[in-house]
């Protein structure tokens, strides 16, 4: 049903100032279409509209035919239509495969921008109910349930597409049916080293790089200046 993640929806109470935002952060420029500035990535797009908060909006998923979708989606018992389904707390749409677009231009070297989304974070605290909703009821493959007593968590891997959706909840906590609500974004970086310092001189507060969880990775976080997105960069390893 689902063969991928168009883009990633992101709203601000000040566009112009969050498109500058995110122009920094990924190191491309905005192409504003309207009164949203979208950036074109590898493997999905992020889009920047006015909302009433900074935050992650929604996921826009493509699928070859998306009426056809939309009613498996609420006969499997999803309640909503393609332009906006709820999935226990976070929004789904629904969109057919846009026309392949350029990825958005570098501002500086290539080497030192973002090359791809790696993940959009979710937190959960019915990590069962994400399994039957983005699994079963959506369709995503799910490629990955892991379970870390050392970091307190268990989290689950969805792909579609180029992209992943992971899931985390803690061990510790009872499940709930409290919504579920996003975490941040991960993106992936060439050259960690060249993306950081690009970052540190435009004023971003970045952590040092550093060995992520997953065996020959490099990550950084970006603790702030980012609007109503937490960030980190993460080089992949090469067999990746």
């Amino acid at each position: 049903m689902i063969t991928g993640l168009d883009h990633i929806v992101v709203t601000a109470k000040d566009v112009e100032a969050a498109a500058a935002a995110f122009s920094a952060l990924l190191g491309r420029q905005a192409d504003w279409r309207g009164e949203e500035a979208w950036f074109q990535l590898s493997n999905t797009a992020l889009r920047v509209g006015r909302g009433e908060a900074d935050a992650i909006a929604a996921l826009a998923f493509d699928t070859d035919d998306v009426d056809a979708a939309a009613r498996l989606a609420q006969r499997r018992g999803l309640s909503g239509d393609a332009s906006g389904f709820d999935v226990a707390g976070i929004p789904v749409r629904l969109v057919a495969p846009r026309a392949a677009f350029a990825l958005s231009p570098a501002s500086g070297r290539e080497s030192a921008a973002v090359a791809a989304l790696d993940h959009v974070v979710v937190r959960t605290r019915n990590i069962d109910r994400a399994v039957a909703n983005f699994g079963g009821r959506l369709g995503l493959d799910l490629r990955l349930d892991r379970s870390n007593p050392a970091w307190g968590a268990r989290q689950l891997f969805f792909r579609c597409g180029n992209a992943v959706v992971e899931f985390g909840a803690s061990l510790s906590a009872p499940a709930s049916d409290e919504p579920d609500g996003f975490g941040g974004l991960a993106w992936r970086v060439v050259d960690p080293d060249a993306a950081r310092a690009r970052l540190a001189d435009a004023g971003f507060d970045v952590s040092e790089v550093r060995d992520g969880r997953k065996p020959g990775t490099k990550v950084f976080t970006v603790r702030s200046g980012v609007p109503g997105a937490p960030s980190l960069m993460i080089q992949q390893g090469a067999e990746d």
